[in-house]
């Protein structure tokens, strides 16, 4: 589930996980954003609703990049693990500028998706320069190592969250999405307590982190983006902790960015808007 190579003299494509409150994600700037780098009005979208139960959404979100000015849009919903083999879906991957994943259950994402060569088609494609997006749902599914369910609060607890295997675009980050809104602070420090090796971001509605291929994020949108630093951890009490006890964690380092801030995940160091 590694990352795919980036072939010589290419970039990777932009990782965009967004937090969620799609009504609100619809008229601000982030889905532009994605667009232009796509490619503007040339851009090939590829819109993946698998994530969700609803039937239309799928057509909501392609309305949406229609108002954006693309006219180049396919809903590839993979319904089914066959669907991720199936060569006409396969093109349709290969061809977009641009992919984005819908919200639901990221669970859906990763049983149906995770080990096809759907997937591993949009790793090469992101490796070579695709950009792909994800909300809510889709936005947990991006990273490598997926919080697939958890529970509420601001106490990292022994249990507080299950991690399966997600799409593999980075395993830098571990993402959590609608963040504040749902009080998912202790269920992020849960999940970089179980191996403290990556970043963890917390992304609010209406919020997004855009990943670049130098692994800077920089943040767009009207929410914060929390940073949960684990680099510097002098002490955990994980492994002695009983099922549903809280955790204790000393030396973590938490940043909260808002549109414009910058996080550099080689560095580790955030930057203020406006602060090269």
């Amino acid at each position: 589930m590694c990352p795919a190579r980036t072939p010589k003299n290419l970039n990777r494509g932009s990782i965009i996980p967004i937090g969620g409150g799609d009504r609100k994600v619809r008229s601000s700037p982030i889905l532009q954003r994605l667009v232009e780098l796509s490619g503007g009005p040339d851009a090939r979208m590829v819109i993946i609703p698998t994530a969700s139960q609803l039937d239309t959404a799928g057509q909501r979100t392609r309305d949406v990049f229609r108002e954006l000015g693309v006219s180049d849009i396919e809903i590839v919903d993979l319904e089914t693990r066959a669907d991720g083999e199936d060569p006409k879906l396969l093109e349709k991957l290969d061809a977009a500028t641009g992919v984005f994943f819908t919200g639901g259950n990221q669970l859906r994402l990763a049983t149906t998706i995770g080990g096809t060569t759907a997937a591993r088609t949009l790793r090469a494609g992101n490796a070579r320069g695709v950009h792909i997006a994800g909300t809510s749902a889709g936005a947990a599914f991006v990273c490598e190592h997926m919080i697939a369910i958890g529970k509420s609060g601001g106490t990292p607890k022994r249990g507080m969250a299950s991690l399966s295997p997600g799409l593999g675009l980075t395993n830098r980050v571990i993402v959590d999405q609608h963040f504040r809104e749902r009080d998912r602070l202790g269920r992020l420090l849960t999940a970089l307590a179980y191996n403290p090796f990556a970043t963890g971001i917390g992304v609010d509605e209406d919020t997004a982190a855009f990943i670049g291929p130098d692994d800077v994020i920089e943040v767009l949108g009207s929410g914060g983006l929390t940073i949960v630093d684990p680099s510097g951890l002098e002490f955990s009490s994980m492994a002695d902790t009983n099922m549903g006890a809280p955790v204790g964690l000393i030396g973590v380092k938490l940043h909260i960015l808002l549109a414009g801030d910058r996080f550099d995940l080689t560095t580790l160091k955030a930057f203020p808007s406006g602060n090269n």
